[in-house]
């Protein structure tokens, strides 16, 4: 069974999107795995999203991937996925090698793993985070979030723009400043922190409000 270590791009697809993203990149649901308190069990929970893309097919095939990768490689125990992860540090998320990331392609889908080789607090941090997707949902998004998140003015002037999960600066008229993420959408939504916007309805309140937006660079 081929994997490869997970690019940056797509690091942030191994944790809990938006609704909006998650229907997207067709995120079929994810997987949580803890190898408990010895390390040599494995425990799991999976969460559902889009139930009407679990199709036989797909639980067949991910049963299978599962079960491989328990027998002898990664997923046997802890000890085993610590061994992989500190033999590739290119797969770590540069986040002092706490996690570190894989994907796994099919024909028709995607697997895009977030491995903690240390024993956490099961419930708090588990082991694996397993998310599973359309491999061609998630290809078409990741393609076009290539692009950038663009900032335009309410004339549809382009002002900036930055890479998808990049921060941007809000200051308000009274100088208060704060800093949010952005998610990239489409080439004409964004999210702003938690929020989903129009690029055009963004920069028309933006305006409205006397704020100044720029790149946290």
């Amino acid at each position: 069974m081929e994997y490869r270590a997970i690019t940056k791009s797509e690091q942030k697809y191994t944790f809990k999107q938006s609704y909006q993203l998650s229907s997207q990149t067709g995120l079929i649901g994810y997987l949580r795995g803890d190898f408990g308190s010895i390390g040599k069990e494995f425990w799991t929970i999976w969460n559902d999203f889009r139930d009407d893309l679990k199709t036989g097919e797909f639980e067949d095939e991910f049963d299978n991937l599962i079960n491989s990768l328990r027998d002898g490689d990664f997923l046997a125990d802890r000890k085993a996925m610590s061994s992989y992860c500190y033999s590739n540090p290119d797969s770590s998320f540069d986040d002092d090698r706490i996690y570190y990331g894989i994907r796994l392609d099919t024909d028709k889908y995607s697997y895009l793993m977030r491995l903690n080789p240390n024993k956490g607090e099961y419930n708090l941090e588990y082991n694996l985070y397993c998310y599973c997707y359309k491999k061609d949902w998630l290809n078409s998004h990741l393609e076009r979030a290539e692009r950038g998140i663009r900032f335009i003015d309410s004339n549809y002037n382009e002002k900036f723009r930055i890479a998808d999960g990049g921060k941007i600066s809000i200051t308000k008229s009274n100088g208060e400043r704060t800093e949010k993420f952005c998610r990239y959408i489409d080439d004409c939504h964004l999210e702003v922190g938690t929020n989903l916007f129009h690029i055009c309805k963004f920069a028309k309140l933006c305006e409205k409000n006397g704020v100044i937006v720029e790149p946290v660079l």
